[in-house]
């Protein structure tokens, strides 16, 4: 690490472990810019046993880290680095079901009680995914052990975490048991879609800590919470929710969770008041580095799976950009897409709340079923338009980062970025683009990309994504539109 970042992960560390003198903050995120069992559901004769401890690298090209048999206690401000740094080979050991890396090949071989079995293949779930089959022999071990976890887009991260949730509660005691936390309300709600749809089969009860969720006064007694950190503290704050008998914290989307100012020190307020012995789950589809040196104290100890840099890109989408000449042209082109072509459902994303209002205005009045969706609807709004969006109501939905990350609706074939997806330091961002585009091309489906550049500036943006990623953006020439026509659709049938 060089000097420059070596600060920068000091600084966050500062600026983030030191926010527990500060006075308490009330308020939700702006994500835009910047039924009654007795016993967990868990068979008692499930626990593993620890992992033998080599140091190599595992087959599939993922990096697997488990930690040590004695978890730490954290320190008073709970962050604090890792006493070991243990690397396992995930190959040595997959065909160990004694091994703690075993890998599930069916999630009748991880002991989980018959009504999450049952919920699960409710879901249509036959096997694990990759991520799922190394993940879980992980996340359900006892005693518990911290996660820090790394897949692509659309790959089961959320299922793997729900199932951990879920397995993990005491349904005879009526007290939050697993609280999950992401960095947006549409993000929330759609992991308590898949609480509800996994554990239909169990008694769990529910809550969700988002604004105008909960009614002020009332007491949450739901065995497990999703929500936004600053909901969710307010209501630990007001004594609205106890913590005291969490086993299990997860942040989704992790990386941006620890890397923005608010959310990052909203979730760490929610931690701050979690048992010590309640297992940290992180997920998301890219850890930067910097970012990744502080998850590892926020969750020290953990059992890691991490990819390569040249494994992030998503292999199933296939990846274009148009060239347009100026900034109407852009709009020009756009349209002329949607006129040319059949396209089921598709996200534009765009930098500003105002460009995205704009477009779907302008598209609006010229036919095409459209909604826009940012940080500054109300929640009434923002719920209506993406239930629009999932029912398939709304063909098209413009919006900025605010969906950027974690929302799955298995019909979008085509994600357009009308503006290249930037750092707060205005430099090209890679890992808004890979989640971007991973809102496309879910669980191994094929999908398209098309990234909209008109100037040196934008293109340079682009250039450097490109570079970062080692993938291949295919040009589509913007001047013919038979040429454009042909190269989209025969993109669009294949997927």
């Amino acid at each position: 690490m060089s000097a420059s970042e070596g600060k920068a992960v000091e600084s966050l560390s500062s600026r983030l472990g030191g926010i527990l003198s500060d006075a308490f903050k009330e308020g939700d995120e702006d994500e835009d810019e910047l039924p009654g069992g007795s016993v967990p559901l868990k068979k008692p004769d499930s626990a593993t046993k620890p992992a033998t401890t080599s140091s190599k690298e595992a087959s599939g090209g993922d990096v697997v880290k488990e930690a040590s048999k004695e978890q730490a206690k954290p320190d008073e401000n709970n962050l604090r680095e890792s006493q070991y740094d243990v690397q396992v080979t995930l190959a040595d050991q997959q065909a160990d079901p004694n091994s703690p890396l075993y890998s599930a090949k069916s999630f009748d071989d991880l002991g989980l009680h018959e009504d999450l079995l049952k919920g699960i293949y409710s879901m249509k779930f036959t096997k694990p995914s990759k991520i799922q089959e190394r993940a879980l022999p992980l996340l359900l071990q006892n005693p518990p052990r911290n996660m820090i976890g790394q897949s692509q887009s659309g790959t089961g991260k959320t299922a793997a975490f729900v199932l951990t949730m879920l397995s993990r509660i005491d349904f005879s005691m009526e007290k939050p048991q697993a609280i999950a936390l992401a960095p947006s309300r549409e993000l929330a709600r759609q992991i308590m879609d898949v609480v509800q749809a996994m554990g239909r089969f169990t008694p769990v009860k529910t809550a969700f800590a988002i604004p105008d969720a909960i009614k002020r006064g009332e007491k949450v007694q739901a065995h497990l919470v999703v929500g936004t950190p600053g909901k969710t503290f307010d209501l630990i704050k007001t004594r609205a929710l106890d913590p005291s008998a969490v086993k299990v914290f997860v942040l989704d989307e992790a990386d941006n969770m620890l890397d923005q100012q608010g959310l990052g020190e909203q979730s760490i307020r929610v931690k701050n008041t979690m048992p010590r012995s309640c297992q940290i789950v992180l997920f998301s589809a890219t850890f930067p580095e910097l970012v990744h040196n502080f998850a590892v104290k926020f969750a020290p100890n953990a059992n890691e799976i991490r990819l390569k840099q040249e494994e992030l890109s998503v292999e199933s989408i296939k990846q274009f950009y148009m060239d347009c000449q100026t900034e109407d042209h852009k709009y020009e082109v756009l349209v002329e897409l949607y006129n040319l072509l059949t396209i089921g459902q598709s996200i534009i994303f765009c930098a500003r709340r105002e460009t995205a209002d704009r477009i779907a205005k302008r598209m609006t009045a010229e036919g095409h079923r459209v909604d826009s969706l940012h940080g500054k609807l109300d929640n009434t709004e923002r719920d209506k338009t993406i239930d629009n969006f999932r029912s398939g109501r709304c063909k098209v939905l413009i919006a900025t980062n605010v969906i950027a990350r974690g929302i799955d609706i298995q019909q979008v074939t085509l994600v357009i970025n009308y503006d290249m997806p930037l750092t707060q330091k205005g430099e090209p961002d890679t890992e808004t683009y890979l989640h971007r585009i991973g809102r496309t091309g879910r669980f191994g489906r094929r999908g398209v990309s098309i990234n909209f550049v008109h100037d040196a500036e934008s293109r340079r943006q682009m250039e450097a994504i490109e570079k970062a990623l080692h993938c291949n953006m295919v040009p589509v020439r913007t001047d013919d539109v038979e040429a454009m026509e042909s190269t989209i659709k025969d993109a669009l049938k294949s997927s």
